[in-house]
């Protein structure tokens, strides 16, 4: 069994290789269009996306937040969290100390009847111990846990004292974390609070996205790495705890909904800005058009590569964070200055080596651009992805710039999009979620069978 301490380094290596694979994976997303228009030459554009995805991976930590804290449940109990499961059930069957007192209460009928026909100092039951971990589970999620009567002479850090001290300004993901820490504290000996298993789900979850990654950068599909990291991330969770360890809530409001409404968006804005630009322009020489959108192209592609850093560096972030929270390392879901700043740095690496491949299908295969196309499609793009920034969505900046494209290709008329193309990249995207998934699980069952988790 590894230590806490080098599962926890492990997470962080590999969620910083994600990061710097997400770079030169999604590059194309920024600088596609610039490259293809002729604008900027590969080697000006790959530098100008790297500095700024750097800078746009320091401005903002909204989105890092949803992934460490609203799409699965860190603080979950699972039965082998029970370090002394007879112990506990002993505590619980005649409890003497105020806490355990409290929690006897808490308890359903169904586990008050099961300590009922327990023998104190016998090996608790398996039905026991499930029963025990479903009502802690409900506990600390559900109930205002602390009061400095049932912690009298219990050591608890001045931070999560006055953490649980204000437990109803919490999150409920926030309450359980520290419900969940303060339990840890009541009962050393009885729970462990190692959570090398949730180590291993987030380890297993990041091999799936790299995974997926790797092999899509292979064949040149815009697949989404966000979500990628996302799907791998669910389905390490649920072959880890079960379908109610993923927050259904978070995943469909901050993951589904906008995995759906920011590409659709995309080729809204990228419809209409294309559409006004026609008009605007329409008597106006093609080639002064042309010469004009040049210059204006490069505000565009750095405003793309900008908002490229900002949302999508965060998933590492996040996702290390998350790891930190689990470790008991932070008390909350604060993204410390050392993660955005190694989050950062790796992008801006991945993004300097580029995805060649990827920017052939986006700026060639989709439709013929030019400076103007390309101009209305990252402006369109830059939008969606500082709006979903600001308010914490992990979209993919691959569906976001994709639909862009395809919103400005049809506003010259449809068949002007080569539809097959397109078609492929839909069903790529559909397949991310279940693909990184299972790739994901079957990294847990692996991790797992080879002891880093037990």
């Amino acid at each position: 069994m590894l230590s806490i301490s080098l599962l926890l380094v492990l997470v962080v290596v590999f969620a910083l290789a994600f990061d710097y694979i997400n770079g030169f994976h999604d590059t194309a997303n920024a600088i596609a269009t610039v490259v293809s228009t002729r604008v900027l030459s590969p080697r000006k554009a790959i530098i100008m996306a790297a500095c700024l995805n750097f800078v746009g991976a320091l401005a903002s930590t909204q989105v890092a937040i949803t992934v460490a804290s609203g799409l699965v449940d860190t603080a979950r109990f699972q039965a082998i969290d029970l370090h002394q499961p007879a112990a506990l059930a002993g505590k619980l069957k005649n409890p003497a100390e105020p806490l355990s007192q409290f929690l006897a209460t808490q308890l359903s009928p169904a586990t008050q009847g099961l300590l009922g026909q327990y023998p104190a100092g016998s090996a608790a039951s398996p039905e026991l111990q499930g029963a025990l971990v479903a009502d802690l589970n409900r506990i600390i999620t559900q109930t205002d846990l602390y009061s400095p009567e049932r912690f009298a002479g219990i050591e608890l850090k001045a931070k999560t004292a006055a953490k649980a001290e204000n437990s109803g300004k919490l999150k409920p993901e926030e309450l359980a974390n520290i419900n969940r820490a303060l339990l840890e504290k009541g009962y050393p000996q009885e729970l462990d609070s190692n959570q090398q298993p949730f180590q291993v789900v987030i380890l297993a979850a990041i091999l799936g996205a790299i995974v997926w990654n790797l092999i899509t950068w292979k064949y040149g599909i815009p697949s989404s790495s966000s979500h990628a990291l996302i799907g791998g991330l669910c389905g390490a969770a649920i072959i880890h705890g079960g379908l109610p360890t993923v927050l259904w809530g978070g995943i469909v409001k901050k993951v589904l909904i906008p995995l759906v409404g920011s590409p659709a968006m995309g080729f809204i804005l990228g419809f209409i800005l294309m559409g006004f630009i026609f008009r605007t322009l329409a008597h106006v020489h093609p080639g002064r058009v042309s010469a004009s959108f040049r210059y204006l192209q490069i505000g565009s592609a750095a405003a793309m590569a900008f908002t490229h850093g900002l949302n999508d560096a965060q998933k590492s972030m996040g996702i290390i964070t998350m790891a930190l929270v689990s470790a008991r390392i932070i008390p909350e879901p604060v993204v410390p200055t050392w993660v955005v700043l190694s989050c950062a740095v790796a992008m801006a690496l991945g993004t300097s080596v580029g995805g060649w491949r990827i920017i052939k299908t986006m700026g060639h295969k989709i439709i013929r651009l030019e400076p103007v196309h390309g101009f209305a499609a990252e402006t369109s793009s830059a939008i969606v992805l500082f709006v979903t920034s600001h308010f914490g969505m992990p979209v993919s900046t691959t569906h976001v710039i994709s639909g862009s494209i395809f919103g400005v290709g049809s506003s010259k008329r449809l068949s002007a999009v080569r539809w097959g193309v397109a078609q492929n990249m839909v069903m790529a995207w559909i397949l991310t979620l279940p693909a990184a998934g299972l790739v994901a699980a079957l990294s847990y069952e692996l991790l797992m069978l080879l002891g880093l988790g037990r």
